[in-house]
């Protein structure tokens, strides 16, 4: 039988140009088998010292998945679980380690079979996904930031766009109402009626109830389909409050970590669209567990891939597995991460792309690029 035999690590620094040129971090692991097959995962870590801290945890728990299958998969992904407990109980650093090795299996499996991850989860109840652009404003004027986004879908090709607000230091959006208000205005205008639009409040500016209430107001004006995360994901009451005043989807989700976590917002009744990332929260394994949960509950599943072409194509697979899914986010502007890391980049074809059908995941990374971007010597 063919078996693990190493898991290596491959920690990444780049300049993301959809994130205003804005340092990024990601951890890539590779799982070989004995006869020299490679399965990847990914971990969003995001940032310098998470990306360290994910490596030394893959390498410690690596003696539970070297010498195994990789057809042993979900038996892994509980031992890993079980022997993280005492630092991993709700989350935290240790989810992106999983993350990272049960994705890096599930290709493994894909590839040991002859099957794409879509078909491992039961087979694409979506052959294809509306794709949009999720962006972040800068310190643009009003009228050039309207542009740049609705360009995105106008003459980019895209079905929609999610603006995140207040993205970069000094930016202007976000910490204005009436602002936020005429750019999404704008934007609308520019796309017409029928593309899909979404604001994400990001974190750079709080807001308080209301002017939450004010902007989805005005939102809603502008047809926006949801508006994510208009408050810190442990304000339940803002939530609340901003549900019973306003018509719009609210989501969120994309702080938790695990089926715990998910199930504790989903209980809330708070949140109509549950935002996940494989590479976070638990890998595949985990996320299938909470698109579950999503389906019970008739709620809306957004993968929330924004990080590499492995994560996305993770993430399409099981964006795909599920009838609750609304589209499927990309980065517009070419990334170092997406473009270059692999052979054949994902195609957008008249604003939908298509799910992945080579096994497993369906890319490949290319080590000359990990190296060419490796992080294992940033401070």
């Amino acid at each position: 039988m063919t078996r693990v035999v190493s898991l290596t690590t491959f920690p990444v620094t780049y300049r993301e140009p959809n994130a205003n040129m804005q340092q990024r971090y990601l951890l890539f692991v590779r799982a070989r088998t004995d006869d020299g097959l490679s399965g990847w995962g990914e971990a969003v870590t995001q940032f310098g010292p998470a990306t360290r801290a994910t490596a030394t945890l893959v390498a410690d728990l690596a003696d539970l998945v070297v010498g195994r299958s990789a057809l042993d998969n979900l038996e892994i992904w509980q031992k890993l679980r079980q022997t993280t407990w005492w630092y991993g109980y709700r989350g935290g650093i240790v989810s992106f380690a999983i993350a990272a090795i049960d994705m890096a299996l599930w290709d493994l499996k894909g590839k040991l079979l002859g099957q794409s991850l879509s078909t491992l989860l039961g087979g694409a109840r979506q052959p294809r996904l509306p794709a949009i652009a999720a962006t972040i404003t800068s310190d643009r004027s009003l009228e050039e930031e309207a542009e740049l986004h609705a360009n995105y879908v106008r003459d980019g090709g895209l079905m929609g766009i999610k603006v995140g607000l207040g993205g970069a230091e000094g930016n202007k959006f976000g910490s204005d109402a009436k602002l936020d208000a005429q750019l999404i205005g704008l934007i609308r205008e520019s796309i017409g009626a029928d593309a899909l639009l979404a604001v994400d409040r990001l974190q750079r500016h709080q807001w308080d109830l209301q002017s939450a209430i004010w902007r989805a107001a005005a939102f809603s004006d502008q047809d926006v389909k949801w508006l994510e995360e208009p408050f810190e994901p442990t304000d339940v009451n803002g939530f609340r409050h901003l549900r019973s005043r306003s018509d719009l989807m609210l989501a969120g989700g994309e702080r938790e970590w695990d089926e715990a976590g998910y199930t504790e917002l989903i209980e809330r009744e708070v949140v109509d669209v549950v935002g996940c990332d494989p590479g976070r929260a638990n890998g595949v394994t985990g996320l299938v567990r909470v698109i579950e949960m999503i389906e019970r509950g008739s709620l809306w599943f957004n993968s929330h891939s924004w990080s590499s072409a492995v994560n996305t194509a993770a993430s399409i697979a099981l964006s795909a597995s599920t009838t609750r899914c609304l589209c499927q986010e990309i980065k517009p502007v070419p990334s170092p991460m997406q473009e270059e890391l692999i052979a054949e980049p994902f195609i957008i074809t008249d604003g939908w792309i298509e799910v992945p059908t080579a096994p497993g995941l369906g890319v490949e990374p290319d080590e000359a690029v990990l190296r060419k971007y490796d992080a294992a010597t940033v401070r």
